[in-house]
């Protein structure tokens, strides 16, 4: 058996893989970034291990053997579904492995804005506290969650976590649901206009589809509160990133904490990148999901889906 995996990086130097060599013989590259590079490599192969490289015919024509393609991943927009179900390839993803942290960096990104640490960090470094005389120093205005509307758009795992630790915290929880189809009767669900009017902090946990390709745009950031902070930890392009430039230099949402963009890594054309100001807008390299654990989960459950394939057992098998 012959496992190719073409993207050994995305989860990290740190994290072992060797449980593959339990299956065969295993070639890895750091990073496979073009379909030229990608269809060599993986043209032997019976098992692929993949995560951002286009699986589709141009990749896979020439690989006769592949009979399982494994995603390093949750999302599969990057696997041809309708050419692999022609070829009978198999494709299996891992479901619910970062919930955990995702959630914990909302709440990472959430509070560094709302507490205003930025500029608080800056205070004591810059050594204007060392030279102040009385003990505390609380120049810019900071508030407490407890009290607060927190506005979710996305109910799955992710967004329920978010909002079970959002109501511990005190929050009111209200969510929309892009597809209409959330069965979650745990928060009131309410329209688009509704959360965008009463959300104090604004959380994306919603896949991008149709439905959610720039949702929040100039029209949508409009209706915020002024003193809203909205949180993108889903998918980029979910947020309209030159309506979010305008919105923050305009002052007509308070603060952003993005974690996705609509291009990554970071376009200098990307106008984002314009501010620097960390307590306006905190970007994170789209690391929220790629805790130690998150990233051992993500391997672990990529074992067990090629061991119940070899075992002719179905596990997370999306075709």
């Amino acid at each position: 058996m012959k496992i190719v995996i073409t993207e050994r990086d995305s989860v990290g130097t740190d994290i072992d893989i060797s449980c593959f060599e339990e299956f065969g013989d295993v070639t890895s590259y750091s990073n496979t970034d073009n379909t030229t590079d990608g269809k060599e490599r993986v043209k032997d192969a019976d098992i692929i291990i993949n995560n951002k490289l286009p699986m589709n015919e141009e990749t896979l024509r020439e690989a006769k053997n592949v009979k399982l393609i494994c995603e390093f991943a949750t999302g599969f927009d990057n696997v041809d579904i309708e050419y692999c179900k022609s070829r009978g390839i198999r494709v299996a993803n891992v479901r619910n492995y970062c919930t955990e942290a995702v959630a914990q960096h909302t709440f990472a990104l959430a509070l560094y804005l709302l507490e205003n640490l930025p500029h608080y960090d800056s205070y004591v470094k810059s050594g204007e506290y060392s030279a102040q005389k009385r003990f505390s120093n609380f120049d810019r205005s900071f508030f407490e969650l407890a009290g607060k509307t927190w506005g979710i758009i996305g109910m799955g795992g992710i967004g329920r976590m978010v909002a079970r630790i959002a109501a511990a915290f005190g929050c009111k929880v209200i969510f929309y649901s892009a597809s209409g189809k959330s069965t979650c009767t745990d928060y009131p669900r309410v329209d688009f206009d509704t959360l965008l009017a009463q959300a104090d902090i604004l959380s994306v946990h919603c896949p991008l589809s149709n439905l959610t390709r720039d949702l929040i745009d100039a029209a949508a950031l409009k209706k915020m509160k002024k003193s809203a902070i909205l949180i993108n930890v889903a998918r980029g392009p979910v947020v309209n990133n030159a309506d979010l430039y305008e919105a923050l230099i305009n002052d007509e949402i308070a603060a952003a904490g993005l974690d996705v963009l609509e291009h990554e890594p970071l376009r200098e054309t990307n106008p984002l990148s314009k501010i620097k100001d960390s307590s306006k807008l905190f970007i994170t390299p789209h690391m929220a999901w790629a805790s130690t654990e998150a990233r051992t989960r993500v391997v672990t459950e990529n074992y067990e889906n090629i061991k119940a394939f070899l075992e002719g057992r179905e596990r997370n098998l999306v075709v």
